[in-house]
């Protein structure tokens, strides 16, 4: 009799599920690997302001939602900036519906500080993706969705409706965008009770979620003088008291800073400046004339103000002490500025309101943890839903990760961007899932 191999019936079995195992693996990677396919797609569309290719990027959201049988609608509310409406529905329209918002521009970038090309999506050795809107906030769009995906491979049908909004020109103020969309008859006919939009990446193991943000002051500031000798000192010349401006500005800023780094003040509630550009001297085919000094001198600065800042005293600030009329000085606050009239628009972010409830929880049984609600440092499109009587969380599910916005070399990690779908799956089952009538119009 010649050699062989012999098994026992418990070795046999432990081939078998060995094997199954490894099949089950297999596809799992495979799956990944699409996954993140369809996120290095989306990524590529050059969608960079100010000459996004919006109809592109529908197109390809549109592919999708077609291969998950959601209903679509495009709104071309300003002719170019098409806005995408998708709608997964839900068992009992009775109940108001759940919208989760996403924007589809991103910002410019200088190519030459990138490591990785801007648009190429490059997946580094460690898993890193690299694209301008990989955290900023392509991500969340595509979480979105393949979070549906999921929910639908495993039978799972919403009972309130749910709402996807992919939406033009956030990164320029959102006007022709989400504020836009938020005035339509189309968004008031949708009845909806609670909005999801974009976060912010968090470093620690914890998620950020945001329950409000700071308002946006793009202020410019002029000032006017004689022009006089460039060897010739004087008083009251435009960049004198440009510069006068500029130091108490700075002096205010610093005041702010101390508060940061002092610790226990969150990044969203201290209010924010920073000069963007300082514009003066007289052109010369070299460069500037050196021996004039100018007529004219601006500056323009990027403010944020948290709702539960002074607004009225900040802008008497502002017009006495900044640009006082008595040293010829002048300032223009640009179309992004809000007055703080009445109560803070925030979404209540603590047990009288269930959607934090649920949200909390959600995020819990798919594994992670929400830090302390916080203030939005910056302005995203749910202050248009909050402003409208909608209560909004800005909530990317991004851990573990440094906050690469509008930075270069912006990336997101593979796995990350991965288990930050589970999240999505696991918030939106529970959001879908809540049978409560409580709507938009409820006070909450």
């Amino acid at each position: 009799m010649g050699s062989g191999i012999f098994f026992t019936f418990p070795m046999v079995l432990l081939l078998v599920l060995l094997h199954h195992h490894l099949c089950l693996s297999a596809v799992a990677d495979d799956d990944g690997d699409a996954i993140v396919s369809r996120f290095q797609e989306y990524l590529r569309i050059n969608t960079v302001q100010p000459k996004p290719d919006y109809y592109k990027a529908v197109d390809f959201i549109n592919s999708q939602a077609k291969s998950l049988s959601l209903e679509s609608q495009t709104i071309e509310l300003v002719k170019g900036k098409p806005l995408l409406l998708l709608k997964w529905v839900g068992s009992d329209p009775t109940l108001p519906a759940l919208l989760l918002n996403s924007h589809t521009d991103v910002v410019p970038f200088e190519e030459s500080k990138w490591t990785h090309h801007p648009l190429h999506a490059h997946v580094d050795h460690r898993g890193d993706i690299y694209a301008r809107g990989s955290q900023d906030m392509k991500c969340v769009g595509m979480q979105y969705l393949e979070a549906i995906r999921k929910l639908q491979a495993s039978a799972f049908r919403p009972l309130r409706s749910v709402y996807l909004s992919f939406v033009p020109d956030e990164e320029i103020g959102g006007h022709d965008g989400a504020e836009m969309f938020v005035q339509s008859q189309v968004f008031k006919s949708l009845d909806i009770a609670i909005v999801l939009d974009e976060g912010l990446p968090s470093p620690a193991e914890s998620y950020r979620v945001f329950y409000g943000e700071r308002s946006p002051w793009w202020l410019v500031i002029k000032a006017k003088g004689p022009p006089g000798h460039g060897a010739k000192l004087y008083d009251n010349s435009a960049m004198e008291n440009l510069l006068k401006s500029i130091e108490s500005i700075r002096r205010f800023r610093a005041s702010q800073f101390d508060l940061l780094k002092a610790g226990g003040t969150a990044e969203g509630d201290v209010v924010s400046v920073n000069m963007v550009f300082l514009k003066a001297g007289t052109p010369s085919p070299t460069g500037f004339v050196m021996n004039l000094q100018p007529s004219e001198a601006e500056a323009g600065f990027d403010i944020r103000v948290p709702p539960n800042v002074d607004s009225e005293a900040l802008e008497r600030r502002l017009v006495e002490e900044w640009a006082p009329a008595a040293r010829n000085m002048s300032f223009e606050l640009g179309q992004f500025k809000q007055k703080l009239s009445g109560e803070p628009l925030l979404t209540a972010a603590d047990d009288s309101n269930p959607w934090w409830r649920l949200l909390e929880t959600a995020v819990k049984e798919a594994g992670g943890r929400t830090s302390k609600p916080e203030i939005f440092p910056a302005s995203t499109d749910a202050r248009y839903f909050r402003k409208a009587g909608v209560p909004a969380f800005g909530f990317s599910p991004i851990s573990n990760t440094p906050s690469l916005l509008h930075d270069h070399n912006e990336y997101l990690g593979k796995a990350e961007y991965l288990k930050g779908i589970n999240v999505y799956v696991s918030i939106i089952k529970a959001y879908a899932s809540f049978e409560s009538k409580i709507g938009s119009r409820d006070e909450l």
